[in-house]
C-alpha cells in the first residue's frame, strides 16, 4: 500500500532514499534511485527504488511507471559500462513470491555469457566485498 506520508520510518529503503543508511548510488531522478545490491546475484546487481513508499508492483498506483526512466537509464548503463552481455529485471509481490524488503524494488541483474540462462540467475556468486562494490560503482560513475 501507498503510505499517505510517502515514507516508513521503518523502512530501510525509505532510510536509504533519504540518506539515512549509506549506500553505493548508481543513477537518481526525482522520482527514483538505484544503488548497488549488497548482495549481488552477479557483478553490478542494482536496485531501483521508488523515493515514494509504496509496498510492491501490485499496490504501486503508477510508480512503476515514475521508475521506468530510472530502469531504462540504469539498464543501459550496466550493460554499456560493464560489459554485460544480457540483463535482467526482475521484481516480487508479497512474501510467497519471495519479497524480503516491502518497499517496490526492481533488481537489475547483469548477465554474463560464462554464467548464461534463467536457471544461474539466482546464483549469488558474485564478490560482495566492500573493495568490489566499489570498483563495480567506480566503473559505474
Amino acid at each position: 500500500m501507498t503510505n499517505p506520508t510517502g515514507t516508513d520510518p521503518d523502512c530501510v529503503f525509505c532510510k536509504i532514499v533519504a540518506g539515512e543508511l549509506p549506500s553505493r548510488k548508481v543513477y537518481e531522478d526525482a522520482h527514483a534511485l538505484a544503488f548497488l545490491d549488497l548482495s549481488p546475484f552477479h557483478r553490478g546487481h542494482t536496485l531501483v527504488v521508488p523515493k515514494r513508499h509504496v509496498t510492491d508492483v501490485v499496490t504501486a498506483g503508477g510508480a512503476l511507471t515514475e521508475i521506468a526512466p530510472v530502469i531504462e537509464h540504469t539498464g543501459r548503463l550496466l550493460v554499456d559500462r560493464l560489459s554485460a552481455d544480457g540483463l535482467n529485471m526482475v521484481t516480487s509481490a508479497g512474501e510467497v513470491a519471495g519479497q524480503e524488503v516491502f518497499h517496490l524494488h526492481v533488481h537489475l541483474i547483469p548477465r554474463y555469457a560464462e554464467r548464461p540462462g534463467l536457471r544461474r540467475l539466482l546464483d549469488r556468486s558474485a564478490d560482495d566485498s566492500a573493495e568490489e562494490l566499489d570498483a563495480v560503482l567506480a566503473e559505474l560513475s
